[in-house]
């Protein structure tokens, strides 16, 4: 399904989110377009990061296209192209890709009534799936821009399993900061992160890694998030 057509459909009857990004090549991490594409040319494995503390409990149960549910926030499509480097770097089809992240304010389903995210949350299953990727090794997911909590820059989880959900990688997404201000100046968001990526513990070492080949778009149409996964 292509990607506009893909946005319609899922965003459809979504009330406070908006429509379909219609610009899908601007602000990459070096500030240039690099297409729907990312060129990996050194085909290095993706940074190996931290699942947690917030892990998808059951994510068998959340296979699903449309993580967004009842949160509220900029509308996005996070598609993300899976390649082997074991195979000469190509797409890798029919892996699983398990994605999860926090809302608008911080906060993270399935958890809560803990030092870490007292607000509880954990009969709530919102901005998290799992998706199986296709022949060119894509999997995409209807969401919401992630917000962002004390101590962390703003961040995606994912994780890529095998067929029999074996893991094989385990990683995050970092956001361009100047995205980052112009979504968190909206409504729903709590303003600027406290936390830059280079002073994050978890990119500090690996920004270059981890930041997404681009984020495009604007706050009223949406933004495309576009990730290339080494494995």
């Amino acid at each position: 399904m292509k990607r506009n057509d893909f946005l319609k459909k899922g965003l459809l009857g979504i009330g406070t989110l908006v429509a379909v990004p219609t610009v899908v090549h601007a602000c990459s991490k070096d500030s240039n377009p690099k297409g729907d594409v990312a060129i990996i040319e050194d085909c290095e494995l993706s940074p190996s990061e931290t699942a947690g503390p917030f892990t998808i409990k059951t994510p068998a149960d959340l296979m699903r296209a449309n993580i967004v549910s009842d949160r509220t926030g900029v509308a996005m499509l996070i598609t993300l192209k899976v390649l082997d480097q074991s195979n000469d770097c190509k797409p890798l089809s029919s892996a699983f890709v398990d994605v999860w992240h926090c809302d608008a304010e911080g906060y993270y389903s399935e958890y809560g009534g803990i030092a870490l995210q007292p607000t509880d949350f954990t009969n709530a299953h919102f901005l998290r799936g799992r998706q199986t990727t296709d022949a060119n090794g894509n999997a995409s997911f209807i969401s919401i821009f992630p917000g962002w909590y004390r101590g962390r820059a703003p961040h995606i989880h994912l994780e890529v399993l095998d067929k029999s959900e074996k893991s094989i990688r385990t990683t995050q997404i970092a956001f361009p900061k100047s995205v980052c201000d112009t979504v968190y100046a909206s409504t729903y968001y709590k303003g600027e992160a406290d936390t830059l990526n280079t002073r994050d513990n978890v990119f500090s070492n690996s920004i270059d890694g981890n930041m997404a080949d681009s984020v495009s778009g604007n706050n009223t149409d949406g933004y495309t998030l576009l990730k290339t996964i080494v494995v």
